[in-house]
C-alpha cells in the first residue's frame, strides 16, 4: 500500500510493463508506416519469410476494426435501447446486418480509393471497413440485449440512489454488460478472420487489389492450389490469434469477471499473467486510477452543466425526411432493376428461398449441438479458460480454407454441393451460438446455481427451470447474429474453388459471388444484395425480434 505523500517510485513490474508497451508501440508503427504512402501494387509471394510482415499488417487491420466496432457499439446500442428512436435504430441495425460483406466492399472500395487517389490509405480503409462490418453488428446486438435485460433490482437501486444518466451508464449498465460484451468481442474478432480473405484480396468487378496480409496470402495459395502455403498461413494465423488471446482477450475476460452480477462469490475467477503484471505495477496503477477518477469527475461536471440548447422537436418529425429518403431510394432501386425484368427478380427470390432453407436447417442443427455444449462449458469456468484459445482459433480459422479439401472429397465420391453446402456454411457460423451460450452460462448468478442444487434440480428439470431460461437472452443474440453470419457465409460456401476446379451450389450466395466477380456494382449484384437483405430483415422482424421481446419480458434475472 502506498501512503499519501510518499514518493512514487517504479518497481520491476513497471519496467516490464514499459518494455511491453514500447514493444507494442514499435510494432504498431511498423504496421502503419506504409498505410499513408503511395499505393504500389505488388503480387503476393508465397514465401514463408514474408509471413511475419503479413501477419503484422493483418493484426493491425483487425485490431483497428475491433476498436471502431467497440466505439460504434458504445454509442449505437444505448441510443437504440434508451431513446424513442429505438424502432428506427433497431430496424437500421437489422438492415446493416443483412447486407452481405461483398455488398459493403462493392459500395465502399471505390469510394475509399477515390478519397485518397494514388495512396494506399484508401484501400487500407476499405479493408478495415469490411472487417468492421463483420464485427460491429454482433457486438451492438450483445450490448443492446444487456441493456434491455438489466435486472429489475438494479434498476430500482439506480432510481433509489438517483443516479444521473452518466452515472447509471458507467456504474451500472456498462459493468453489467461487460462479461457478455467481452465474449462477443472475441466472437467478432473471429468473424473478422472468417472474412479476412475477402477484405484483403478485394475482387469486385474491375477492382482487383491485393493488400499484403495473411488474407491475401491465403487467397493466392488457394488460387494456385499450394497446400504447403495454406498450412504455413494457418500456422501464422494461429500465432496471431494466440497473441491476441494472451495480450488482449484473456486479460479482458479475467478483468470482466469482477463485474459479474451475483450476490455471493463464485468459484476462483480466471487468471491472466498480463493482468497480474499490471496489477503489481506501482506507477502505472496509480496513474491509471488517477486518470479514471479525473475522467469520471470531468463527466460528472459536464453533466451538471446546463446545455445552451437542446432538441425540442419530437422524433415523429423525422418521419417526413426519412420517408422521403426511403421513397427516393426505392425509386432509384426500381430504376436500376427494371431492365432485368420480373422473371429475373422471381428467379433471385427463388434462389434466396433455397439459401433460406439451408440457413434455417443450419441454425437448428447448430443450436441442438452447441447450446448444451456451451452451457455445460460455461458452468465450468476453469475448463472454459483453458479451452478459450482453442475455441477462439477454431472460430477464427477461415472455414473456406477447408473448402478445397471438401471439393476434393465431393469430386472423388461424386457428392452434391447442393446438400453439403449447408455443412460448409455451418463451419463459420456455429461459433456465434457457442460463444453466447458460454457467456450466458458464465453470467448465471452463483446463488441461483446454489438454490438449484439445494432443491435437487437435475436433468431435464434443471435445464427447463434454470439453464435455458437464465441463458435465453444470450442465446437469442447468438442465434440472431449466427443467422446474419450464415447468410454471409453462403457467399463463400456455395462456390468452392481449388486451383482450376470450381463447384457451385444453386442459391443466392453463388449468385452474389458470380456477379460480384464479373459485374462489380451492376444491377444483378444490387438485386442479389437487396433480396438477401429483405430475407434477413423479414426473418429478424418475424422471429428474432419477437424472441428479444420475450427475453426482455420473461427471462430477466
Amino acid at each position: 500500500m502506498i501512503l499519501p505523500g510518499s514518493p512514487l517510485r517504479p518497481n520491476r513490474f513497471d519496467l516490464l510493463a514499459l518494455a511491453l508497451a514500447l514493444g507494442f508501440l514499435a510494432l504498431l508503427l511498423r504496421a502503419s508506416q506504409e498505410v499513408s504512402g503511395p499505393f504500389q501494387p505488388t503480387p503476393i509471394a508465397l514465401d514463408p519469410r514474408l509471413l511475419p510482415e503479413y501477419a503484422l499488417r493483418t493484426a493491425f487491420r483487425m485490431g483497428l476494426a475491433l476498436l471502431l466496432s467497440l466505439a460504434f457499439t458504445l454509442i449505437y446500442a444505448p441510443l437504440a435501447a434508451k431513446t424513442r428512436l429505438e424502432p428506427f435504430l433497431v430496424a437500421l441495425l437489422d438492415i446493416l446486418q443483412s447486407v452481405p460483406i461483398l455488398g459493403f466492399l462493392a459500395a465502399t472500395a471505390g469510394a475509399f480509393a477515390a478519397l485518397f487517389p494514388g495512396r494506399a490509405l484508401g484501400y487500407e480503409l476499405a479493408a478495415v471497413f469490411a472487417v468492421f462490418t463483420s464485427q460491429a453488428w454482433n457486438m451492438a446486438f450483445s450490448f443492446y440485449q444487456s441493456l434491455k435485460t438489466l435486472p429489475q433490482e438494479l434498476e430500482e437501486a439506480a432510481t433509489l440512489f438517483r443516479l444521473s444518466p452518466w452515472q447509471r451508464f458507467f456504474r451500472l449498465e456498462l459493468p453489467f454488460a461487460l462479461p457478455g460484451l467481452v465474449w462477443n468481442a472475441m466472437m467478432s474478432m473471429s468473424g473478422g478472420w472468417f472474412f479476412v480473405v475477402a477484405s484483403e484480396a478485394i475482387a469486385v468487378g474491375k477492382t482487383q487489389v491485393e493488400l499484403p496480409g495473411i488474407g491475401a496470402y491465403l487467397a493466392t495459395a488457394i488460387a494456385r492450389g499450394n497446400l504447403g502455403a495454406l498450412l504455413e498461413a494457418a500456422l501464422a494465423m494461429f500465432v496471431v490469434i494466440l497473441l491476441y488471446d494472451q495480450l488482449l482477450f484473456r486479460p479482458l475476460v479475467a478483468w470482466s469477471e469482477r463485474f459479474k452480477y451475483e450476490d455471493r462469490p463464485g468459484p476462483q475467477p480466471p487468471r491472466s499473467w498480463l493482468l497480474d503484471l499490471l496489477r503489481r505495477t506501482r506507477v502505472l496503477r496509480q496513474a491509471s486510477e488517477a486518470a479514471s477518477a479525473w475522467a469520471l469527475e470531468a463527466l460528472w461536471w459536464l453533466e451538471g452543466r446546463k446545455p445552451r440548447w437542446h432538441l425540442s422537436f419530437p422524433p415523429k418529425l423525422l418521419l417526413l425526411p426519412l420517408g422521403l429518403g426511403m421513397g427516393a431510394g426505392l425509386w432509384s432501386l426500381w430504376h436500376l432493376l427494371a431492365p432485368l425484368g420480373l422473371g429475373e427478380v422471381a428467379r433471385v427470390f427463388y434462389l434466396g428461398f433455397l439459401t433460406f432453407l439451408r440457413v434455417m436447417g443450419i441454425l437448428l442443427l447448430a443450436a441442438l449441438v452447441w447450446v448444451p455444449a456451451g452451457i455445460l462449458l460455461g458452468l465450468r469456468p476453469r475448463l472454459a479458460q483453458r479451452v478459450q484459445p482453442l475455441l477462439q482459433f477454431l472460430a477464427a480459422f477461415p472455414a473456406n480454407l477447408l473448402y478445397p479439401f471438401f471439393a476434393f472429397l465431393l469430386l472423388r465420391y461424386r457428392l452434391s454441393l447442393e446438400v453439403f453446402a449447408a455443412f460448409l456454411m455451418v463451419l463459420g457460423t456455429q461459433w456465434y451460438i457457442l460463444f453466447n451460450a458460454v457467456a450466458g452460462s458464465m453470467a448465471l448468478p452463483e446463488d441461483l446455481k446454489e438454490a438449484a442444487r439445494s432443491f435437487g434440480l437435475r436433468g431435464v428439470v434443471l435445464w427447463r427451470r434454470l439453464l435455458l431460461p437464465g441463458t435465453f437472452p444470450y442465446l437469442v443474440t447468438g442465434l440472431l447474429t449466427a443467422s446474419g453470419g450464415t447468410w454471409n457465409a453462403a457467399i463463400v460456401a456455395e462456390v468452392v474453388q481449388w486451383g482450376s476446379t470450381t463447384l457451385e451450389a444453386t442459391g443466392l450466395g453463388s449468385y452474389l459471388a458470380h456477379w460480384a466477380l464479373t459485374e462489380g456494382q451492376g444491377p444483378h449484384l444490387l438485386l442479389g444484395i437487396a433480396v438477401m437483405s429483405l430475407y434477413v430483415l423479414v426473418l429478424n422482424r418475424l422471429l428474432w425480434r419477437r424472441l428479444y421481446r420475450l427475453a426482455e419480458a420473461r427471462f430477466r434475472l
